[in-house]
């Protein structure tokens, strides 16, 4: 998914949803290590998130995601692990099986082997001059790779040496061979045919009106083509010519099809559509599958014939009735943003991008998902006041939701709200305060249903972050800091000395004041933001998302450096990371002797004790890999900000485009030295809709997406 530039995103949301359980302990057979002091460990939970490709070796069944990994499930998708021994990308875009052989193809780093069932993996890359695979395919004893912008490799000795095979500079989407034609799609110039094992190659496009095909599938003798919002195409000649038959499956995009018994099915922006004549006809079928932008489909081979579905937010879901029915089967696979973590009580709350909330009862070993009546899934605040919680959303159908069963179901309070891309909640009082990006600050009566603007002398209404102490309310915005001592009905500034005024974080303890910043570090006032100093001794990350303090300690969560810990008030600081995969921390929070970080890998658990007791020195490396970065915030307006790393000199450019593939914007273009690397794109002067912005350094490509939203 994702490979063209010109594609275009049509996500639909799904309006009401129903609950999940993802903690089947009586199902699983596979045992997960219990928490243990000594490191970070990861919860089993929350379940799910981004899915982008599968493989299945006998029974055993794999995923790649496109940031935690490979995860594993010996058990029909029950239960899931991680397993990337020796795996040094985090980004897997395709999986493959050839006899004991499972390889994955990764962003930026080329081919992975694993001979053990993935319990180790190793990097096969000689000869291959194009780093970031985004197919493999298998035929007979050759192994094919396709590229991004690198064209086609091909492998006689299992992955061992790699040659060119053709297609240069062209960015190969799919793969398909039958009998001794082989086929690979390409994401803007349609579908090209071997019959000499890759030796040349010839279009074959006849017919084929959309030539950004996205997916390819053999059934019988034919061919299918699903393309990026042209449908699916059929051919019963090689490829000569092509007829569209996608009657039913229109205007969206197919990222996956496959053939199981005499049904066919595809993976789309709007969900799984099945055929039962070979694919002249197709009718939805999406009963209980909760998020229906699918990625990838696998039919397992084994008798059980089961059909899983890969989806953007959602993890995996699994059918056992040919697709009438689907239900999620995520427990352990922690694949998911965590933006925001909420305790009361012994109840802890997640809340997650696109996968609503979570709530876990015994510190984070089993988790429940709540998602009935969030019309935006993609929680970026929580907040606890008297009986209620509420969840603060962004994107489409978002804005605030307020929950009088610890999250079973949501309602949504929006009116009065007049901007509703939620960053932050508090509570003060009676009261529940509301920082948006755009609108400023928002105050509602914690029975109330209507809300009231409080941005009296809040000069800039960009609010990422809101913290209280007593009757000292903060407000951390795109330039600087804001006080208020009367429930935010007037604002002054807070703001002297603090050199980096884009300040995503705070924490507050008696009188002492800290603020995380992006790309500043973190600030400390003693003053209620009288005046501020820098404190940094130490801390090699400046990108700080979270604060957290208790009566000695602080703890900052950063994007880049996972945690760190301060016992003298920022003075000095020392990575507490040990165990801890997951290094871009968006939450912290303290429950029970513990403290919990929220990552782009789920929720991780750590005793207080052992970190105050037995710190690891901060490392200065630079980055070992390429990586680009999804851009923060994202929906924005005007302004977001993307981040990559280089792990040697290199010549860069940075490159916005439309969903037409028109460039809209250079944000890069020139040599940059190794390090980690931040950029800001204004979008002031385009639309409200989708874009993608590519990264060229070196030999490594990578587009993502991203919403402008006015």
């Amino acid at each position: 998914a994702g490979l063209t530039e010109s594609a275009s995103v049509q996500k639909e949301i799904t309006m009401t949803r129903t609950l999940v359980a993802t903690c089947a302990l009586s199902l699983l057979t596979v045992v997960f290590a219990g928490f243990a002091s000594g490191q970070w460990i990861q919860a089993p939970g929350p379940g799910g998130g981004t899915i982008y490709s599968f493989a299945i070796h006998d029974t055993v069944l794999f995923v790649g995601t496109p940031g935690n990994g490979i995860f594993r499930s010996t058990n029909k998708g029950l239960g899931w692990k991680k397993v990337n021994a020796g795996l040094d990308a985090i980004s897997i875009f395709t999986l493959a099986v050839s006899g004991v052989n499972i390889y994955a193809g990764t962003f930026a780093r080329g081919i992975f082997l694993s001979t053990d069932n993935g319990t180790s993996w190793r990097a096969v890359n000689s000869g291959l001059t194009a780093s970031s695979v985004s197919v493999l395919g298998v035929h007979g004893p050759l192994l094919f790779a396709g590229t991004l912008d690198g064209g086609i490799f091909r492998s006689t000795d299992d992955g061992t040496n790699w040659e060119a095979a053709g297609l240069n500079y062209l960015t190969v989407t799919a793969f398909a061979a039958i009998d001794t034609n082989i086929y690979v799609a390409t994401g803007a110039e349609g579908v090209f045919r071997s019959t000499n094992n890759g030796a040349s190659w010839t279009a074959v496009n006849s017919g084929l009106t959309n030539t950004h095909v996205r997916s390819l599938a053999v059934s019988g003798a034919n061919l299918l083509a699903g393309t990026d919002l042209g449908g699916i195409f059929l051919s019963s000649n090689n490829g000569i010519s092509w007829t569209l038959t996608d009657s039913g499956v229109s205007n969206t995009s197919v990222d996956d099809i496959v053939v199981s018994g005499s049904n066919l099915f595809a993976a789309t922006w709007k969900g799984v559509f099945r055929s039962t004549d070979g694919g002249m006809n197709w009718v939805p079928v999406n009963s209980g599958l909760t998020d229906i932008w699918v990625n990838a489909l696998l039919v397992s081979p084994d008798e059980s014939g089961y059909l899983y579905a890969g989806t953007y937010f959602g993890g995996v879901f699994r059918s056992t009735d040919e697709g009438a029915s689907w239900s999620a089967v995520n427990y352990g696979l922690a694949n998911i943003d965590v933006y925001a973590i909420e305790t009361r009580g012994p109840n802890l709350f997640a809340g997650t991008s696109g996968n609503g909330v979570f709530l876990t009862t015994d510190n984070g070993t089993c988790w429940t998902q709540f998602i009935t009546g969030l019309t935006s899934t993609s929680v970026k605040a929580l907040v606890a006041c008297g009986k209620n919680l509420y969840a603060g959303t962004f994107g489409f159908g978002g804005g605030v939701f307020r929950s009088t069963n610890d999250g079973t179901s949501w309602s949504q309070i929006n009116s009065g709200l007049t901007n509703t891309q939620i960053e932050a909640l508090e509570v003060s009082g009676t009261n529940v305060l509301a920082g948006t990006w755009g609108g400023g600050v928002f105050r509602i009566d914690n029975d109330d249903t209507s809300w009231t603007q409080v941005n009296f002398g809040l000069a800039c209404t960009l609010v990422n972050v809101l913290e209280r102490n007593g009757m000292y309310l903060f407000a951390g915005t795109y330039d600087g800091v804001f006080l208020s001592t009367n429930n935010g009905s007037n604002w002054t500034a807070a703001s002297n000395g603090l050199t980096t005024r884009y300040v995503i974080s705070l924490a507050l303890h008696d009188s002492n004041v800290f603020a995380g910043t992006f790309g500043g570090g973190i600030f400390h006032s003693t003053d209620l933001g009288a005046s501020w100093t820098a404190v940094n001794h130490d801390l090699t990350e400046n990108d700080v998302r979270a604060l957290v303090a208790d009566a000695t300690n602080l703890f900052a969560g950063t994007f880049w450096g996972g945690v760190y810990l301060s016992s003298n008030n920022g003075s000095s600081w020392t990575a507490v990371n040990s165990g801890l995969t997951s290094n871009h921390v968006y939450a912290l929070a303290l429950s029970n002797a513990h403290l919990f970080a929220g990552t782009d890998g789920g929720v991780w658990r750590r005793p207080l004790s052992e970190m105050i007791t037995s710190v690891q020195s901060a490392s200065n490396e630079l980055p070992e890999y390429y990586t680009l970065e999804q851009n923060y915030p994202n929906p924005f307006n005007p302004l977001t900000v993307i981040r990559y790393q280089l792990p040697v000199n290199s010549y860069v450019t940075l490159k916005v485009y439309n969903v037409l593939g028109q460039e809209v914007a250079v944000l890069v273009d020139g040599m940059q030295d190794a390090g980690f690397k931040s950029v800001e794109f204004e979008a002031s002067r385009v639309g409200s809709g989708v874009y993608f912005y590519k990264l060229v350094a070196g030999e490594y490509v990578d587009v993502k997406r991203m919403a402008v939203i006015k």
